[in-house]
């Protein structure tokens, strides 16, 4: 099976150090993984991680993806794939740290979709940090408008016929989301009727997908009480409904408009048994990501549903206030790599 790529994330914030933990704490979940970074940042990252332990935690650089399923066990396999660099002031935004983790998303894009990676999985960016790094990378709010460009570009289509949504999960919840990231005003303009059917059929492909058969979808309203009837607002009556009943036209399992405030609940998979759906459609961002990040920001994971690569990244930022003190936690950072495994053998 081809490697996994690790890619570095904000070297000023506590990507390396996650990774760092990860490798040493789960040698199986990492096995056949490498980092596609900077090799000082991630030894710097070792040392604080480990230095007070005494434990040992070797890094070693790679000269290709192939050579990741060489490193023993709790040894760091990296590749470098950016020019090196002095060390950077941790939590600190800089466009030097922007670039950085900017150009490690795109080798790892590239060589995914030049079919040499089984996945990638992104360790956080500071978002003001790529913007302050400018050209290519300030044209892009995240990972996922950045990785949309990139297999664009693979492919020779313009970006606006590859759409992809955004995906937040862990062992509990799925959500997808019409919109990213867009300030609320305008995300509220993106619910529209074409924008709900096609969220509905990438969700129905690529959760599927992962699930090995068709899963069952519930559609958040947009309004308190989904719009009481047209009461609280029109946009369940004129946008979302009818895009449920076109893509129930298709064969797809969806369903709602339902009451944001609880379908959630309604969704989520407890110790009793599994939930009365697979997969929740948000309209926009926080109503989709608050619920999956209140279970546990150490366990949700990331997911770019509609790349034609599988890329997963830990739900939660870089953190600056920890980095350099080796207390970030790398639990959501394992998650995503198990998820990033299960979704490319599937």
């Amino acid at each position: 099976m081809n490697p996994i790529a690790v890619t570095l994330g904000d070297p000023a914030g506590i990507g390396p150090e996650i990774i760092a933990k990860a490798f040493r704490d789960a040698p199986e979940a990492t096995r056949g993984c490498f980092v596609a970074g900077d090799v000082a940042a991630l030894r710097r990252a070792a040392a604080i991680v480990c230095g007070a332990g005494g434990v040992d935690l070797p890094v070693a650089e790679i000269a290709a993806p192939r050579q990741a399923h060489q490193a023993p066990p709790r040894c760091i396999p990296v590749l470098q794939v950016v020019a090196p660099f002095a060390p950077l002031a941790l939590g600190q935004v800089s466009a030097q740290a922007g670039r950085v983790a900017g150009d490690c998303v795109s080798w790892a894009a590239r060589a995914a979709l030049r079919g040499e990676l089984a996945a990638i999985v992104t360790a956080p960016l500071h978002k003001e940090a790529l913007a302050a790094a400018g050209a290519p990378y300030a044209g892009f709010p995240g990972h996922t408008e950045l990785l949309q460009a990139e297999a664009a570009a693979h492919l020779n289509r313009p970006v606006d016929e590859l759409p992809v949504r955004m995906m937040l999960a862990n062992d509990e919840l799925r959500t997808v989301l019409v919109s990213i990231h867009l300030p609320l005003r305008q995300a509220i303009e993106q619910v529209t009727e074409g924008n709900v059917l096609q969220t509905l059929r990438i969700t129905h492909r690529s959760v599927g997908a992962a699930l090995r058969r068709p899963p069952r979808i519930a559609v958040a309203g947009l309004n308190p009480h989904a719009g009481e009837g047209g009461l609280f607002g029109s946009e369940e009556r004129q946008a979302i409904a009818p895009a449920i009943a076109r893509a129930r036209a298709e064969g797809i399992d969806a369903r709602g408009p339902f009451a944001p405030d609880t379908v959630f609940m309604r969704a989520r998979a407890a110790p009793a048994g599994a939930g009365e759906f697979d997969v929740v459609l948000a309209m926009y961002h926080d109503q989709g990501l608050i619920p999956v990040k209140y279970l546990g920001v150490e366990r949700g994971v990331n997911v770019t549903l509609g790349l034609p690569l599988v890329r997963t990244s830990p739900d939660h930022g870089t953190a600056f206030d920890l980095a350099g003190t080796g207390r970030a936690d790398a639990g959501s950072l394992l998650a995503a790599i198990r998820m990033a495994r299960q979704l490319s053998q599937a």
